[in-house]
């Protein structure tokens, strides 16, 4: 198990009967105790591009959709679309005399 990759150890467990989550690891503590924690009050600023560094890492995390899943999300998004679309243009058809009339006075 230790050469496999993420995606294989995540494949392995789905294919298990459900995703397992792994238990949370502890912090680590680098020495010193508490008291090393009193002598230094303060915490050292992160290093020159540390954010990209972090950002980058976090999107290796990122379980990205295959092709057929973005198909699906793009067609569901562009049917929700028209759907509120068509329900708003009814709207505006059913109250366009009304305010016309009534709120213009024309």
């Amino acid at each position: 198990m230790a050469g496999e990759t993420r995606r294989q150890r995540r494949d392995a467990r789905r294919s298990a009967g459900g995703a397992k989550r792994e238990p949370a690891r502890e912090p680590v503590e680098t020495g010193g105790g508490p008291a090393a924690a009193a002598a230094a009050p303060h915490v050292q600023a992160p290093r020159r591009g540390g954010f990209l560094r972090e950002s980058v890492g976090e999107l290796k995390k990122v379980e990205w959709p295959n092709r057929p899943q973005v198909i699906q999300g793009t067609i569901v998004v562009l049917i929700a679309c028209a759907i509120v679309g068509a329900y708003l243009w009814g709207v505006d058809q059913v109250l366009r005399p009304f305010v016309r009339d009534v709120l213009l006075g024309q």
